[in-house]
């Protein structure tokens, strides 16, 4: 399952980063494996998505979002 099919409200576990796609910045931000995420808001046109990892808030485009791989808890 990848972070822009998480249903809002809905927890996961990082499982795995396509570190090619991915920036950095999004990296030292917390998108790493092991790390909790969770879906808090899904803008109006279904895109960009709202997301707490590390109790940091941060929205990311769905096309970057399908390339974090999740596992829900």
């Amino acid at each position: 399952m990848t972070l822009d099919s998480l249903k809002i409200n809905a927890k996961a576990v990082i499982t795995q980063v396509n570190m090619e796609t991915v920036p950095l910045k999004l990296i030292e931000l917390g998108f790493i494996e092991g790390n909790f995420v969770e879906l808090l808001h899904i803008a109006p046109f279904n895109d960009p998505i709202y997301i707490k990892v590390n109790d940091s808030h941060i929205s990311i485009r769905k096309d970057l979002a399908k390339e974090i791989t999740i596992e829900l808890i």
